[in-house]
């Protein structure tokens, strides 16, 4: 499952391929989140896919899947661990008048291989079902061989940040571990078939511009001072250890995980923790459960440290300007143990600091952006 409301390659030489990033309007941005949360080392040669962009919040890119290539935007999704696109006979993917989304047709491709095994997976927002297939995948010009990925039929637990959204589907970048029926994910596929350099990705989030995802390595260009890498906790989601939270040098949080997951928008925490963390800043929770702030507020910073490190907010780096609404980009989000509580790091989050996902290492890199 994954935990967070919103969400959540190849047949050339061995390379490192980047893919440009778009992401939505702050005033389109707000809305979503009120919707889903009441109901995401040097380079070699390299490849662009230009990003579409839907007014400018979901971060999300093209890949392509069949032969010839059935080309889709899909949110590339660090909390999830499997590919998916609408089936060609999805009746639920998204509304008739919000715009079509591009769909798999089975019958066009000479390289689809019959599956049909159930496929069922558990958003925060609601659930996706469908049926398996196996086809060739394309990310950026490398090819990744005998892709088993799930053709959707039914969309509609995730709602309107679907049917509004132009994403077509999810391409999970998370581990095996949490895959489907233990399906290997395409980053698995691209190390095992020795596609990529290297087994990792990074990711550099714009702020109101395209950013960047690197396949094979990372792009030195993207961020200033030294990588620091931290170890994670598990090899499942991208999580790691987190010392510590706090605003203002006041600890709020200690001792707990998070996971940074390119496939939320938001930061969340334990809800009685974000609450406290919202008091602290002056913000105010509305009756839609958001927390708002006085735009002209001078704001703490909030920092959290990891492996000893500090990684530190600015009050203009977690508030959003709609208008004369600031919203605080912390959410509530209660996960149950085992696996809670945690924390989610985000796009606010990794806005400000460049993210390298070493995935043979298990580790993970910050830098601040650029």
């Amino acid at each position: 499952m994954k935990f967070a409301a919103l969400f959540s390659t190849f047949a050339v030489a061995s390379a490192v391929t980047t893919v440009k990033l778009n992401k939505k309007s702050n005033e389109d941005f707000i809305e979503e989140v009120r919707s889903s949360f009441q109901l995401k080392s040097t380079l070699g040669d390299s490849g662009d896919i230009t990003i579409k962009d839907y007014q400018n919040s979901q971060y999300f890119g093209e890949m392509s899947v069949g032969t010839p290539a059935q080309k889709f935007d899909v949110i590339f999704d660090t909390g999830s661990s499997n590919l998916w696109v609408p089936a060609s006979d999805c009746s639920n993917c998204g509304g008739k008048i919000v715009g079509r989304k591009n769909k798999y047709d089975r019958t066009k491709s000479s390289t689809y291989v019959v599956d049909d095994a159930p496929f069922a997976i558990q958003y925060g927002s609601g659930p996706v079902s469908g049926n398996w297939s196996v086809d060739t995948a394309n990310m950026g010009g490398f090819d990744i061989d005998a892709q088993r990925f799930a053709e959707v039929k039914d969309a509609s637990g995730l709602g309107v940040a679907y049917s509004l959204g132009k994403f077509d589907g999810i391409l999970g970048l998370a581990f095996d571990s949490i895959s489907i029926d233990k399906t290997p994910t395409p980053l698995k596929n691209l190390i095992d078939q020795g596609k990529i350099d290297k087994g990792m990705f990074a990711f550099y989030l714009g702020d109101e511009a395209d950013g960047e995802l690197t396949i094979g390595g990372y792009d030195e260009t993207k961020y200033t001072g030294d990588l620091v890498w931290e170890p994670l906790s598990q090899a499942t989601y991208w999580e790691i250890d987190l010392d510590d939270v706090s605003a203002g040098g006041t600890s709020y949080a200690s001792s707990t995980s998070g996971i940074v997951d390119s496939g939320t928008s938001l930061l969340t925490g334990p809800t009685s923790i974000v609450k406290d963390l919202a008091k602290s800043v002056g913000a105010k929770a509305n009756v839609a459960g958001e927390y708002t702030v006085d735009c002209d507020a001078t704001l703490p910073d909030i920092t959290f440290t990891i492996g000893g490190n500090p990684y530190t907010l600015t009050g203009d780096e977690y508030i959003i300007k709609s208008g004369t609404t600031c919203l605080f980009a912390f959410m509530g989000l209660d996960v149950p143990r085992p696996a809670g509580p945690l924390w989610i790091l985000g796009d606010v989050f990794m806005r400000k600091f460049y993210t390298v996902f070493d995935y043979e290492n298990e580790q993970i890199g910050f830098a601040t952006a650029i």
